[in-house]
């Protein structure tokens, strides 16, 4: 091997055979959902049954958020323009910065932050929930992961939570936010943990790095960036004025999964 040779530890290609961190991908399909897949590939191995569950329904739980969001405005105004779906894709998803999309990363931060106080000073984490709020709160920072603009209780939350207790999946990163969430009450101030905080918390609990946060929101997303683009595009006349709130909703009624 020259020095002009580097490695990598993902994908293994040879005549006939393609190898995702050294399993076949043939022999991964039809056995293992998109999810495991994706956490196979960010972590090399295979998650357990209730990682692989919990993983998918936070993909699930952040798959679109209606027409109002700037990634969505990006992406169909880029396609009402006559780009193509790859271009109008990546204006949606470079939409996705620092405030729209970021706020798993900075909650991660935050919940990090504390459990690494818990450690090192021996304080509970009731204790350091509220010394954390009160400091933020000095600075006139804000913490990311508590509020939304429309839900009060953010029902995707509630689910989440409710599959990490049943999977035996939520640990610490659940406990540090609630805490942080009842500091809040404390403070006189009922914030929702919403979508985007309780997967900065779960990821903490799966054990994955803080530098793929966005990333997760950025693959959930992508579904739904694409439905937008193709609505527009067969539904809407090109050039047109986007308003990101003047719209109405046509869709199927309300029913139910059973």
């Amino acid at each position: 091997m020259n020095e002009t040779t580097w490695k990598t530890a993902i994908t293994e290609i040879n005549p006939n055979e393609v190898r995702l961190r050294g399993y076949r991908i043939d022999e991964l399909m039809g056995e293992i959902t998109f999810a495991q897949s994706i956490f196979l590939a960010l972590k090399g191995e295979l998650p357990p049954a209730g990682v692989a569950k919990m993983l998918d329904a936070m993909l699930v739980s952040s798959i679109d958020h209606g027409a109002t969001p700037p990634s969505t405005i990006a992406a169909r105004t880029a396609v009402s323009t006559g780009a193509p779906l790859n271009a109008a894709l990546a204006a949606g998803v470079l939409s996705i910065n620092r405030y729209h999309g970021a706020a798993i990363y900075d909650c991660m931060g935050v919940l990090e932050e504390g459990l690494r106080l818990v450690r090192e000073t021996g304080k509970n984490m009731e204790t350091i929930a509220a010394e954390l709020l009160a400091e933020y709160q000095e600075k006139k920072k804000r913490i990311a992961g508590f509020g939304h603009r429309i839900h009060s209780s953010d029902p995707r939350t509630a689910k989440l939570f409710s599959l990490a207790e049943t999977l035996s999946v939520a640990d610490d990163g659940v406990a540090m936010i609630l805490a942080l969430q009842s500091a809040f009450r404390e403070s006189g101030k009922d914030l929702p943990i919403n979508v985007d905080g309780a997967i900065a918390a779960l990821l903490i609990d799966l054990e994955m790095p803080r530098e793929l946060a966005n990333a997760f929101f950025i693959m959930a997303r992508v579904p739904g960036l694409i439905a937008h683009i193709y609505e527009e595009q067969t539904r809407e006349r090109p050039m047109r004025r986007i308003h990101p709130s003047n719209h109405t909703y046509d869709g199927p009624a309300p029913r139910d999964l059973s």
